[in-house]
């Protein structure tokens, strides 16, 4: 199946394994940025529905194969439907993201102590999430070669790093001690 959609359109077989690890790079940057900045907070509260922080540390490789999946998953979908360019990429990422975010939402909300405040945030994260990388997929599609926009995502990428130490070195989110 996949070699029918690399020889219907002009993405190869390294493109799109290409695009497929710049959109995760994105995504691990923003990730990064929504769990250690932004809902820090969250996590800090006491939660039977979350794991302890060391556990959590441990697992978090298991969140970025995921991040993978769908990273592949996004510009496999986004290049059979001819989805180029950033505009394109953004709604098509965005609605993607809405989509997986309801699901999950309401699927935990139905079984498990998740708090309303952490499956909206959850749902506004994926969204976020999967609209850059629909941003950066379209691009992507869009365009020749990948180098620029390649710059761009790891100039992205270490900005949302530094925010998110800078915001927890200031107290704007906690720091989470691993022990």
């Amino acid at each position: 199946m996949l070699e029918e959609d690399l020889r219907d359109n002009r993405t190869t077989r390294k493109r799109y394994i290409q695009l497929t690890l710049l959109v995760w790079a994105a995504m691990i940057g923003v990730d990064f940025f929504l769990h250690g900045g932004l809902l820090a907070a969250i996590y800090v509260q006491g939660s039977p529905f979350l794991l302890s922080p060391m556990e959590s540390f441990r697992r978090i490789p298991l969140g970025y194969l995921a991040l993978l999946a769908s990273a592949g998953f996004l510009v496999w979908i986004m290049n059979r439907a001819v989805a180029e360019g950033w505009r394109r990429g953004l709604i098509a990422g965005a609605c993607i993201g809405a989509v997986m975010g309801v699901s999950l939402t309401l699927g935990l909300y139905s079984i498990s102590t998740a708090s309303p405040q952490l499956l909206a945030a959850w749902f506004a994260g994926q969204v976020l999430e999967m609209g850059i990388a629909g941003v950066v997929i379209g691009q992507g599609l869009a365009i020749d070669t990948l180098r620029s926009l390649t710059r761009v995502v790891i100039f992205g990428v270490i900005l949302l790093f530094v925010a998110t130490i800078v915001l927890q070195s200031i107290g704007l989110s906690p720091s989470i001690v691993i022990r």
